[in-house]
């Protein structure tokens, strides 16, 4: 019982990945900087960010379910936490997980949305509600694309539906993303996960400019905090799900551990160029681009999977 809470709770959960998903947040936020000729903001700002939360007041809306409205982040924080567990004991070699672990992982990383979706709604605000609508509308369109590339990977390696198993096969017979139907699989769930994060140009649900931060419009103080720690988890296990799926998971042995950090800094890299390149779209932009384009990738990544391409 007492290995299980320290995962859960100090390596590699709760702790670890709010400290170095706040550390990828921070060179997200550089590079963005970076592309704006803009200084960025210091190493500690998450930090700070975090911090002046807690300190601030939290302002429970009168209208709506206060309960329901208050809970929410915690289950956030909780789904994404226990996704953290899952995803990252096998993508560092911690532990084997056990077969299946990979449908259980596409469960868990659906929480910390469907969370989203809730505490909107239960805030009685209608740009909450607008924004949970669209959330809800960009779930629907990116979990399809996603299953079936997962669908690939696993005809890739073999059939397995392991997540260590998965990285295993890799590990002696190449990694995934080496191939023609692992790269575009690799290129479909980068999407995907972007739009999980809800970043540019799939972050329509918050629409800054629109509809003045939508779902987390009413959030505030430490509850709002507790969503920002949940931000700081996925911007970590989503890329190291990705090395897991494509790039043989990561190691932190020798040389491995350059190359392991090559492989997350990578991905990074790319979510902010997307990010910082692209106008937000519209929800029916985004769903017609998921729907479409991103299902049609995955379905070829499915049939260049069974011709061993």
């Amino acid at each position: 019982m007492g290995i299980e809470i320290f995962y859960f709770l100090i390596f590699p959960g709760l702790l670890f990945c709010t400290v170095v998903g706040g550390l990828i947040s921070w060179v997200d936020r550089k590079i963005t900087a970076r592309v704006q000729f803009r200084k960025g903001p210091p190493f500690m700002q998450p930090l700070y960010d975090v911090i002046k939360l807690l300190a601030k007041e939290t302002v429970v809306p009168l209208r709506g379910s206060a309960t329901t409205f208050i809970l929410t982040p915690l289950f956030a924080l909780f789904g994404a936490t226990i996704s953290a567990v899952f995803i990252m004991l096998p993508v560092l070699g911690i532990e084997t997980g056990f077969t299946g672990d990979i449908i259980v992982i596409v469960y868990l990383l659906n929480i910390p949305s469907l969370t989203y979706v809730i505490g909107a709604l239960a805030s009685g605000n209608p740009l909450a509600a607008v924004g949970a609508s669209r959330e809800m509308k960009l779930m629907l369109s990116y979990e399809l694309p996603f299953l079936l590339v997962l669908i690939s990977v696993i005809i890739q390696s073999g059939m397995l539906i392991s997540l260590s198993e998965i990285i295993a096969f890799q590990t002696s017979n190449g990694a995934f993303i080496g191939s023609l139907s692992g790269f575009i699989g690799f290129i479909t769930v980068l999407m995907c996960f972007q739009a999980k994060l809800g970043l540019v140009p799939f972050d329509m649900a918050e629409g800054e400019g629109e509809i003045c931060d939508g779902i987390i419009i009413e959030y505030s103080g430490s509850i709002l905090a507790i969503f920002k720690l949940t931000k700081y988890i996925m911007f970590l296990i989503l890329p190291a799900l990705l090395t897991g799926l494509f790039f043989a998971g990561l190691s932190f042995s020798g040389i491995h551990i350059l190359w392991s950090i090559l492989k997350i800094m990578l991905i990074i890299l790319l979510i902010s160029l997307i990010r910082n390149t692209n106008p937000r779209v519209r929800i029916e932009q985004a769903m017609k681009f998921f729907w479409v384009w991103m299902n049609l990738f995955a379905i070829i990544s499915i049939i260049l999977a069974i011709l061993g391409i």
